[in-house]
């Protein structure tokens, strides 16, 4: 068998961007996909979207934004399994690394399957966003941003599930863009991951959405970005966030209380 260790091994020389590894939901540590992975026999059954052609951890440019690429990362395939949480549930991404000079904005947005995750088909899925957070303040050189808030809390962002939607089977997709390029044409990079959630809610939201290949176009104010300008402030990128989308404190989490692999979906 072809270990996990040995596996990483054949991509650490290339990981500078880094990947989202693993969510923690509630206290709780679900494996993310490491596109290692595909060497292990068995290969390892997780939450995070398969994405085996990313072992480069390259990016999305908006040449592709039209593409089924900016969706769920290059050549995405469907997770087999999802976590479950609750309307209201902190879903915290553990990042192994970001570089200090990739500042940009961090975003989250969810899409209903309405059936399973395991099998929709993923040009399909209509997203409404839950979450950004951007520009924060000037307190560095080219400012403080979700990106540098992100590697002083080791690497982790937290996002929170809005209470007011409809229970059912989500894809969470989680973004990271990269600005320090973007003042040239195509140079924005977009680093986006997804992860199976099976949501149980109170809630009777049906956030209508939109496909995400419609998300961002390469003239838009917050793609085609000079860091480096003499700028003031920073227009957000992408569909207005939903009203439901509910604000957290991006601080240190707790080590997690328990391991799981996705354990249901709801019907």
């Amino acid at each position: 068998m072809f270990s996990i260790i040995a596996a990483l091994g054949l991509v650490s020389t290339v990981a500078a961007h880094g990947i989202a590894t693993n969510i923690v939901v509630d206290g709780v540590f679900y494996q993310g996909y490491n596109p290692s992975y595909q060497y292990i026999t068995p290969a390892p059954i997780t939450v995070g979207w398969k994405t085996p052609g990313n072992l480069q951890n390259a990016f999305i440019s908006p040449s592709a934004y039209a593409t089924a690429d900016i969706i769920c990362h290059t050549g995405a395939l469907n997770a087999q399994t999802e976590a479950p949480v609750k309307g209201g549930s902190k879903i915290t991404f553990q990042w192994n690394t970001w570089p200090t000079s990739h500042k940009g904005p961090i975003i989250e947005y969810l899409a209903n399957c309405n059936g399973p995750c395991e099998t929709v088909d993923k040009a399909t899925l209509k997203w409404f966003k839950i979450s950004e957070v951007a520009f924060i303040n000037k307190s560095l050189t080219n400012g403080y941003w979700g990106t540098d808030q992100l590697i002083a809390n080791n690497f982790t962002w937290t996002t929170v599930i809005p209470t007011t939607i409809e229970s059912g089977n989500y894809v969470l997709r989680h973004e990271i863009i990269g600005l320090h390029a973007a003042g040239q044409t195509n140079g924005a990079q977009n680093y986006p991951q997804c992860f199976n959630l099976a949501i149980k809610s109170t809630g009777t939201d049906k956030p209508a959405g939109v496909l995400a290949t419609t998300f961002y176009k390469a003239s838009d104010p917050g793609i085609l970005f000079d860091l480096y300008g003499a700028w003031t402030s920073y227009p957000i990128p992408g569909p207005a966030k939903y009203t439901g989308g509910l604000s957290v404190s991006q601080t240190m989490i707790a080590k997690p209380t328990a391991t799981a692999t996705g354990v249901y979906t709801v019907s």
